[in-house]
């Protein structure tokens, strides 16, 4: 859908390829610029994973996007990257704030060379304010936007058990590219996007921030029973210890009945207002619930159509019925090893977008990347071996 969208992407770590992905998923030529050492997302990965000498971070961000590796703090390095800027669509890059201007490469720099350019860029809190110069990360925007203090409950401030807001941030890159992109091929014109972490985190709370602004500002009401898993909404939305594992409970069907159910003793949840004592309704089922089995439970709620669910580990997540037939976990192979990843998330008429490109080792499409802009073999060769590209 997006074939003939080209993006240069200036892009490391999560929050920036995995933008770059999305778009690269939907079809869009996507080049990415790295060092001549890499982009950071090689050096590292998740847990120490590396497939086939690949880590398995860049290789969970970096699908069919090609890979170009070039000096960039040199003269020459700046001329092969100006070479592709001409003929590109969009710029995407979440460098720290000012790195870019530095590199020569900053939204009027390049808008000079391409005045059709949609630039998107991606920083931790914004390009402007007290903190737009701070170094920006998942963790530190989880705490700063509120996200771990409202996820604690009644516990200390908890962590989100992965880079949500990093994900989140990416989608809504690609989202305002797609929407410029769109724009430009009406209109003729580019324009500069900016997002942020930050920000991403905010949007991610949107109806709680909107109840917590919109009354009181009690902070006292985020807190609650650590089986709930809202400040917002009534008992019994939460998670509950069962026998043989953990299952949550939401609000659907007639809470009344659910007591019923249960066989829970039917005084003691009497006159209980499950907002204001939503805390003691927790405490009371949960008791109930501890020494049921997940089989029991099921078995009493089906048929009555409340709505709950298991909660899985990712070993049982990888084995789940329902992630083979959304075609979520793709087999691909790297260096001849064999490498499972998380698909793109969205079917295009009945079809997940498959793996057209890896780019196993920094530079590995430069020199066909730099041919197709025009740049002769003996100049490429000349480059290489002067180390300012690596090919």
């Amino acid at each position: 859908m997006l074939t003939g969208m080209k993006v240069l992407s200036f892009t490391h770590f999560v929050q920036g390829p995995a933008a770059a992905q999305y778009l690269a998923d939907m079809g869009a030529d996507v080049i990415k610029i790295e060092p001549l050492t890499g982009a950071f997302e090689r050096g590292y990965s998740a847990d120490n994973v590396f497939v086939g000498g690949v880590s398995s971070t860049f290789l969970s961000v970096n699908r069919n996007v090609r890979s170009i590796a070039v000096d960039l703090k040199s003269a020459e390095g700046k001329e092969v990257v100006r070479s592709l800027i001409g003929s590109a669509d969009v710029i995407l890059e979440n460098y720290r704030i000012g790195v870019m201007d530095r590199l020569g490469f900053g939204y009027e720099d390049v808008k000079a060379l391409n005045d059709k350019i949609i630039y998107a860029s991606a920083s931790g809190w914004g390009s402007r304010g007290p903190m737009a110069t701070s170094p920006g990360q998942d963790l530190l925007a989880q705490a700063r936007c509120g996200l771990m203090d409202v996820t604690g409950g009644d516990a200390a401030p908890t962590i989100v058990g992965t880079a949500i807001i990093d994900h989140h941030a990416a989608a809504l890159l690609a989202m305002a590219v797609c929407a410029a992109y769109s724009y430009r091929l009406q209109h003729g014109e580019g324009r500069l996007i900016e997002s942020n972490l930050f920000s991403a985190g905010m949007d991610l709370q949107i109806e709680s921030i909107a109840a917590f602004v919109n009354c009181s500002k009690d902070t006292g009401k985020i807190k609650r029973n650590k089986n709930l898993g809202s400040w917002f909404l009534p008992a019994p939305y939460g998670v509950y210890k069962l026998a043989d594992c953990h299952a949550v409970i939401s609000n659907s069907g007639n809470v009344d009945r659910l007591v019923e159910l249960i066989g829970a003793s039917g005084h003691a949840f009497e006159n209980i207002d499950r907002m204001a004592d939503r805390d003691r309704f927790a405490e009371l089922l949960a008791d109930e619930l501890q020494s049921w089995t997940f089989e029991r439970l099921d078995k009493v709620l089906a048929p009555h159509g409340f709505w709950y669910q298991r909660v899985q580990n990712y070993a049982e997540l990888i084995e789940d019925p329902q992630v083979k037939e959304n075609d979520s976990l793709q087999e691909v192979s790297i260096n001849g090893a064999a490498a499972t990843l998380v698909a793109h998330p969205v079917r295009y008429d009945g079809k997940v977008p498959g793996l057209r490109h890896m780019s196993s080792r920094p530079g590995s499409d430069t020199s066909h990347t730099l041919s197709e802009a025009g740049w002769s073999e003996d100049s490429i060769n000349d480059l290489s071996d002067r180390n300012i590209i690596l090919k």
